[in-house]
């Protein structure tokens, strides 16, 4: 935790060990009692190894207040027993939300007398025991939070547990504690393995069950080691709540899945599902991913105030249950081309989980097969859709049409009830999902059966937002779709002249019948850009509106820095001292896109790290068009002064820019397009 890219809190790294730390920070002035509380003066008691302590067989499932609350007032005992009320009585503690978890801020700032920890007055006055006996009572379990620092991470500088691990998960036990999160800020350049490791076994000299998660943020590959240690650990920085920080970590995430198993986890980290910042679409996604990783999923948001599809998401026992199979398999990416992923898990009755997950701006064919998934040959196989809660049966492609930042969650089965539902159609969109308002626009859909069966009386309505025309040019209808066939169906659409730029959602609606008589209807939402061409000759690519914009740590700022997370919180463009007046400032990952309507030429720009993060940061800038790289500046770093890009995009659609992290993992990435120019 609090390894925010932009955060400074970090002390060390593969630093010096033992003595000659003690030593070094005793010359300092600094005092760590790491010698008085170390393995020789704990209890005589036999350490059994963390790996096997039979805890988290599957992956934790819970609360974890940090994304919502920081270190802010409303993190207190009353929110942490409204948590564990609203678990039993909305019924999250029934689909396996068992942990009630404290972040940092619940400790005072000095340890007592006695060296003991003590919860601060204000949030906690019962103390933490109590709590715990409450969370207790609700059939829940509770967990607590430390660095393996001197102190934790937030800036009031709380104690840590660095020199006090024994102490410290004595008292933990003492108070009932179920779960311990330990973070890695101000770790003083200890070892990181030895570190974790003498936690591991004070937890295990206590002899109370407390499922340990390593907070260690990824920097020392934990997935090689981390397994002898504890029951899960984080492979990245901080989560933030925006599209961009989510598909980063999933990305960085999904390659580790032979580290996972039960008791031993990868943890992209907690949830933001509801915090505010993605559309529901993309915390569906983020669910789905997380799921399909067999993450620990830990809710992130105050569900005191959260919403009915908040709460939709969280509790869809269908998603829950791949995330939980008892298998252990963490999902492995089959392909992910073009930003059209599929992810498959397998589970432990056979069948296969499988996401259709869309990275993309615009909805995407994605599709696999039975085979590839790795189910045996079958006559037809049984397709369930878990967000929808239905059942087709299909030939054995695996396909569908995924809106802009969607997933499709799939389990399919070899089994022999696949006759038993209908058919499984794709609805699907082939033209280009681009118009400009007042000008008729032909869209095309498809309709296929991906059946073993046919699809009987099959019919196609396209509609769209109150005041466009939509008008089908060609046959809506079919009697019959056999496997593999289509309906196929062009549309005059037309946006009121005026219409604002933007992404406004079509629906495909499609209905027809299995063998048997049953009506079936469907429906997947098309998104479709209204856009405005560029103007004729030069002008400043950033002054144009964004198709869509994907940024690693808050959003897309328009002629200034990135800043920190929030919206218009940025500085002046400043590249190795240069300040430039125009451009985007973005976050490692980052895609920006813009519609350049085949009439542009080049593109240009000054680029390099922002001044901001002083000597941290690398980056590589990218120029693609209609998804060919056109240019690219190798790794740049905050020591470089700002680089000339140049990139020829004659004839392209589209134009995105792209930041990604120069290959070393993102700790406080943040580039500047300065200068950035068309020439159309």
């Amino acid at each position: 935790m609090r390894h925010l890219p932009t955060r400074t809190t970090r002390t060390g790294r593969r630093g010096v060990i033992g003595a000659l730390v003690a030593g070094l920070l005793c010359a300092t002035g600094t005092t760590v009692p790491a010698l008085a509380d170390s393995p020789d003066s704990a209890p005589g008691r036999t350490v059994a190894p963390q790996s096997g302590n039979g805890l988290a067989l599957t992956p934790p499932m819970g609360f974890n207040n940090w994304n919502s609350t920081h270190c802010r007032a409303e993190f207190d005992e009353s929110m942490v027993k409204g948590i564990a009320d609203i678990f039993v009585e909305k019924g999250l503690k029934d689909a396996g939300y068992t942990y009630v978890n404290l972040d940092d801020c619940w400790a005072k700032p000095q340890r007592n007398a006695e060296g003991k920890l003590e919860a601060d007055p204000q949030r906690f006055p019962n103390g933490i025991k109590e709590v715990a006996d409450y969370v207790h009572s609700k059939g829940l379990k509770i967990g607590i939070y430390t660095s393996a620092g001197t102190k934790t991470c937030d800036s009031v500088g709380l104690p840590g547990a660095l020199g006090h691990e024994y102490s410290d998960a004595q008292q933990f036990a003492d108070w009932g504690i179920d779960y311990l999160k330990y973070d890695n800020c101000n770790n003083q350049g200890v070892d990181a393995k030895q570190r974790y490791t003498t936690m591991r076994d004070a937890l295990a000299a206590t002899g109370r069950p407390i499922v340990y998660s390593i907070c260690e943020w990824g920097e020392n590959k934990p997935w090689e080691w981390a397994g002898e240690l504890g029951n899960l650990w984080r492979t990245t920085g901080d989560i933030n709540d925006s599209w961009g920080s989510m598909l980063s970590i999933m990305k960085k995430n999904l390659p580790l899945a032979a580290a996972a198993g039960p008791g031993h986890w990868n943890d992209p980290d907690m949830l933001e599902v509801g915090n505010g910042g993605m559309t529901d679409t993309e915390y569906r996604t983020h669910f789905s991913m997380w799921s399909v990783m067999a993450a620990p999923l830990l809710i992130g948001s105050d569900l005191r105030k959260a919403s009915p599809e908040t709460f939709e998401i969280l509790s869809n026992h269908e998603v829950v249950a791949v995330d939980q199979d008892p298998l252990g398999k963490q999902g492995t990416v089959l392909s992910s081309a073009g930003g059209r992923w599929v992810v498959a898990k397998e589970m432990s009755d056979g069948s296969r989980a499988v996401a259709l997950f869309n990275e993309t701006g615009s909805a995407q064919h994605i599709a696999t097969t039975a085979a590839a998934v790795g189910l045996p040959k079958a006559p037809g196989y049984t397709m369930r859709d878990l967000w929808q809660h239905k059942s087709y049966n299909t030939a054995g492609t695996v396909a569908a049409t995924v809106p802009a930042h969607g997933t499709v969650l799939l389990r399919i089965a070899a089994d022999g009830t696949w006759a038993a539902h209908p058919p499984a159609v794709e609805l699907g969109l082939e033209s280009s999902p681009l118009t400009e308002a007042g000008r008729t626009t032909t869209l095309t859909t498809t309709v296929t059966d991906l059946g073993r069966t046919p699809a009987t009386k099959v019919s196609a309505l396209l509609t769209g937002p109150s005041g466009w025309q939509v008008k089908a040019v060609s046959p809506t209808g079919s009697p019959a779709l056999p496997t593999g066939r289509s309906l196929t169906t062009r549309w005059q659409v037309t946006a009121p002249a005026g219409t604002p730029t933007g992404a406004y959602d079509l629906a495909l609606d499609a209905r027809y019948r299995s063998p048997d008589g049953t009506r079936v209807r469907s429906t997947v939402p098309l998104q479709v850009h209204v856009v405005v061409a560029p103007p004729a000759g030069g002008s400043y690519l950033g002054d144009l509106p964004q198709l869509s914009a994907a940024n690693g740590w808050g959003p897309v700022e328009r002629d200034t820095s990135n800043g920190e997370s929030g919206a218009g919180d940025g500085n002046p463009l400043t590249i190795g001292g240069a300040v430039f007046a125009k451009g985007l400032g973005v976050h490692a990952d980052s895609s920006v896109e813009f519609y350049t309507g085949r009439a542009c030429d080049t593109v240009t720009a000054q680029v390099g790290v922002d001044d901001e993060k002083g000597t941290k940061g690398t980056v590589t800038f990218e120029v693609w068009a209609d998804g060919t790289k056109v240019a690219s500046t190798g790794v740049l770093t905050n020591a470089m002064p700002a680089q000339p890009v140049t990139a020829d995009v004659s004839g392209a659609q589209v134009v995105r820019l792209v930041v990604t992290d120069g290959g070393d993992g993102v700790d406080s990435d943040h580039a500047d397009w300065a200068d950035l120019r068309i020439t159309c």
